[in-house]
């Protein structure tokens, strides 16, 4: 089952989000020959989605989202669906995210 986050992400500003993931003794997850792949939708059944960039470090069970100024740019609504995806190295898949972005729109350009 996902975890319900809401983010906040600045138009125009890079964005960058830490997930730790840790197993039911404290210990870092280990999510080695696990990839990720997070998107952005305006609504649940949007057919046209942002992705977010994901890096996985496996040994310390981080992940981060992350996006670059050009593509917070590009979010020109104040409220987005999200989540994030793992896929194991045996294709299971586990969504381990999900919740609302909401973007405070800038001024600057």
């Amino acid at each position: 089952m996902a975890i319900k986050t809401n983010l906040i992400v600045d138009q125009n500003a890079n964005f960058i989000y830490s997930v730790y993931l840790i197993d039911s003794d404290g210990h870092p997850f280990p999510i080695n020959n696990y990839t990720g792949s997070a998107q952005i939708r305006r609504s649940y059944t949007s057919n046209s989605y942002t992705p977010m960039n994901v890096s996985i470090n496996g040994n310390s069970g981080i992940v981060i989202l992350s996006m670059n100024a050009s593509t917070t740019a590009n979010l020109t609504y104040t409220q987005y669906a999200y989540d994030l995806n793992l896929k194991s190295n045996s294709n299971v898949v586990s969504r381990i995210m999900e919740g609302i972005i909401t973007v405070n729109l800038g001024i600057t350009k």
